[in-house]
């Protein structure tokens, strides 16, 4: 549920017109990036007048040229993807599920790493804040707070829906807020995403959402460090998250995983999770 800062997203596009050939993309990203022809020929290390062809369409590029290109103005996997189809060729990067024998030495790093989280919680997280894989931890310290569970699998719907966790955050719009600014920064990174468009849409139409958190500020990012606090009855828990992403993947699912990590930000919360545990 704890929301933490990875990298600032880039500036990027605004959504591509339906039917919008490779060139308009480029042009697109390549706005949103800031950079002239000029620029983006010599970071790609191709010719300004090259470019300049496959902007307008008079050109069509090589397969390695878009990937290039996607490199140079750093898009990610899943979006690189939608550039290879715009140019005529089949997406480069798989989308695997975690459980498939290729990602197994992955699987069982992220098992290593919310192993070793114990007696504190952590939890794995997609794109979309869907609740991937979870420790017992988180699971302890949940059911500590609402016996019967989540209502959702998913962490904003748990964030934001009345009815779910949302009571028990005892600072919700501290919390709330940072979590939209890293949706509203999704979205942002992949105009085109009507998946994440939607969601950033579905918890702003949850119950006394401020009317400020619809419009996304210009240049507002999220906070570098947040606690989040914890309150039912007499219990009270802080923690503070680390965020834990793979390098240099080549594979849609594991660019978009994120493992957080809550770890207790006083005593008191450091020894219920120790009793909890035991």
């Amino acid at each position: 549920m704890i929301r933490c800062v990875d990298s600032i997203t880039p500036r990027s596009p605004p959504p591509p017109a339906p039917g919008a050939h490779l060139g308009v993309l480029l042009r697109e990203w390549r706005a949103a990036r800031r950079l002239s022809q000029l620029d983006l020929a010599l970071e790609a290390g191709v010719s300004a007048r090259h470019l300049s062809c496959l902007e307008t369409g008079k050109a069509q590029p090589s397969h390695d040229m878009v990937v290039r290109l996607a490199e140079a103005l750093g898009v990610p996997l899943r979006e690189r993807n939608a550039l290879l189809v715009a140019a005529g060729y089949a997406p480069r990067y798989r989308e695997s599920a975690l459980s498939t024998p290729q990602l197994s030495l992955a699987h069982r790093a992220i098992q290593f790493i919310l192993a070793q989280q114990e007696p504190y919680p952590a939890f794995v997280t997609n794109r979309y804040w869907d609740v991937v894989l979870t420790n017992r931890a988180m699971i302890r310290v949940l059911t500590r707070l609402r016996p019967s569970g989540p209502r959702h699998d998913n962490v904003l719907r748990q964030i934001f829906d009345p009815l779910d966790m949302r009571p028990v955050i005892g600072n919700w719009t501290e919390v709330a807020g940072d979590a939209i600014r890293h949706l509203q920064e999704v979205v942002a990174a992949a105009p085109s995403d009507s998946r994440a468009r939607a969601l950033l849409d579905e918890v702003l139409g949850y119950p006394d959402v401020p009317d400020r958190w619809r419009t996304r500020e210009p240049g507002t990012t999220p906070l570098p460090l947040m606690t989040t606090v914890l309150r039912k009855d007499d219990v009270e828990l802080r923690f503070f998250s680390t965020l834990t992403t793979f390098a240099t993947p080549h594979d849609v699912t594991l660019e978009e995983l994120r493992i957080e990590c809550m770890f207790p930000a006083d005593e008191p919360t450091a020894a219920l999770c120790r009793t909890l545990a035991g």
